[in-house]
């Protein structure tokens, strides 16, 4: 953006005076567009940038012209200048940013660079078409690289929408060609959210790999579907060269002549960071996670890139964010600077791939409640509780189950009518506070229409395992205390002793927070993590279902 400047020709003194004193009058803004439209049609094309202008005003004090003028791309002479080099060399490296370069045109622009640095002429409208190409081009990669190519909530993503700050690509374009700058600034917008950077280098490396020999074939299955240390192996030294070339065994191993503890250990790194079992025996699982090629997880690499454009991942200065399918809740805050300092790290239990999948959004998180029922939702209640109770009668009691009647009276008696008034719509049955009880002892509300919330659990032996979707949707906590103590940070009140004893008093007891807490689900199978690549499955599809979308823009 600029204040309107005159271009200095002697031949345009003349018209540029007499807009000038136009300007006065008491009919400025139909004389302001005629001025703009002057200088769009009738200047001559070489004349810098205005000859190929679109322009914004401002008239709202009255006092000043503001305008938005487009890079002319070429000199005087009709070739390009240097900064059309940056721009063009930015567009086709666009996959460096997990980006297409066939989106914006880059064959066709380059064929013209070419016969324009080689000094064929182009006519003047032959001229304005690359201008305002190569700058739509510009215009399109800055809102892709900034916003993302997909809807999120196309793709299973419910967040809501956040207030961004206004950024005007075209005007962002200009600016950096007045001040020789186009290849700079075009690096400095991609987003500025955590992890982004080292993804961005992460992928470098993997597209070196993708030329690597040791995945020129696929490791095969080893004899009685694992391999252990000791064993016998066809394929050691590709295990060996592959194992080295990501970063899992030191560069200058060795491959032996079995399978012994040196590869066992690499074998363990590598699977730590592909979460799987850390037990450095290669079966199927972990066969087919060495077998991803480079080129995949590239490509793992550029979706989770995506999803890191519209994830508000730094939206507030205290958050709380699960990862589903790395099974990990991180709480952290930021600074005005932007600088990240992690609070807790733990690890969770989300819903079930097959039928319960955890969903994906963002709430604030406003209450807990300690020592909770548990209302037992509809479905579980039709589909798993009451079929129980008809073959174990003795359930009932054993977890703690009562009816809670639409009219709010209870009743702790176990009988084919309540059971009835269930499946009828006219009950619920709901679980009192207790050491069986399936949410723990506190809970942790975001109100959503998902009816999904954090909570602890009976079941604490759950969080050794390595994949951990095993709820109905709900997200359970390994580290309640922790959390909560995070959440009540601001209220001094809120001692850890104090929730302790909350959550072991047997009585149900909700508070609301100070301070809402924001809460993101989030869904990324990439994590750079102390400087090391992580990988996770897609657990619920919607790596796949990102796939999809994004080539449909295409």
């Amino acid at each position: 953006m600029r204040k309107l400047k005159c271009p200095t020709e002697t031949a345009l003194s003349r018209p540029i005076a007499n807009i000038k004193s136009l300007l006065a009058s008491r009919h400025r803004a139909l004389l302001v567009l005629g001025a703009m439209l002057f200088y769009c049609i009738f200047l001559p094309a070489n004349h810098a940038a205005l000859a190929q202008s679109k322009t914004a005003v401002d008239l709202a004090n009255g006092q000043s012209i503001t305008i938005v003028t487009l890079p002319n791309w070429l000199n005087d002479s009709g070739k390009p200048v240097n900064q059309a080099l940056d721009a063009l060399e930015t567009l086709t490296n666009a996959s460096h940013q997990g980006l297409d370069p066939t989106d914006y045109h880059t064959a066709a622009l380059w064929g013209q660079f070419i016969r324009l640095a080689d000094g064929e002429k182009l006519t003047p409208l032959e001229q304005q078409a690359f201008n305002e190409q190569l700058t739509s081009s510009l215009e399109k990669y800055l809102n892709d690289l900034r916003n993302g190519r997909v809807d999120p909530h196309e793709v299973h993503q419910k967040f809501k929408p956040r207030p961004q700050p206004v950024f005007n690509a075209r005007a962002y374009i200009a600016e950096a060609f007045q001040q020789n700058r186009v290849r700079e600034a075009l690096r400095e917008a991609q987003p500025q959210v955590p992890m982004y950077d080292a993804l961005v280098n992460a992928m470098a490396q993997y597209r070196l790999l993708a030329q690597h020999p040791a995945w020129s074939t696929p490791l095969p299955m080893p004899q009685g579907k694992k391999l252990e240390p000791g064993q016998p192996y066809t394929a050691l030294e590709t295990l060996t060269s592959r194992l080295i070339a990501l970063g899992d065994l030191p560069i200058e191993t060795q491959a032996p002549h079995e399978y012994d503890k040196t590869l066992e250990t690499g074998v363990r790194a590598f699977q730590l960071r592909h979460g799987l079992e850390t037990d450095g025996i290669i079966g199927p699982a972990t066969l087919r996670q060495l077998n991803v090629s480079p080129e995949q997880r590239y490509e793992q690499m550029t979706l989770t890139l995506e999803r890191l454009r519209w994830t508000p991942l730094q939206s507030h200065r205290r958050m709380v964010v699960v990862n589903v399918p790395e099974f990990v809740l991180r709480a952290y805050e930021t600074d005005q600077q932007g600088n990240i300092d992690l609070k807790l790290r733990m690890k969770v239990i989300v819903g079930r791939a097959l039928d319960t999948s955890t969903p994906v959004f963002d709430e604030d998180m406003r209450f807990i409640e300690f020592s909770p029922y548990w209302n037992v939702p509809p479905s579980i209640a039709r589909g798993e509780t009451i079929p129980r109770l008809k073959r174990d009668p003795a359930y009932f009691n054993r977890q703690g189950f009562e009816f809670v009647k639409s009219d709010g009276s209870v009743s702790s008696q176990l009988s084919e009518t309540n059971l009835q008034a269930v499946l009828s719509g006219q009950a619920r049955i709901r679980q009192r506070p207790g050491p069986l009880n399936a949410l723990g002892d506190i809970k942790f509300i975001f109100p959503n229409n998902t009816n999904i919330f954090l909570h602890h659990t009976p079941a604490p032996q759950l969080f050794e395992r390595s994949r951990r979707d095993f709820s109905h949707g709900c997200i359970r906590v390994e580290g309640p205390v922790a959390l909560a103590q995070f959440v009540l940070e601001n209220d001094p009140a809120w001692t850890r002793e104090r929730i302790e004893q909350a959550m072991q008093a047997g009585k149900s007891q909700t508070i609301r927070l100070n301070e809402p807490i924001p809460v993101v689900l989030a869904y990324g199978t990439v994590i750079i993590r102390e400087g090391k690549v992580y990988f996770y499955d897609d657990l619920y599809g919607h790596d796949a279902s990102l796939s999809k979308a994004l080539k449909k823009k295409r």
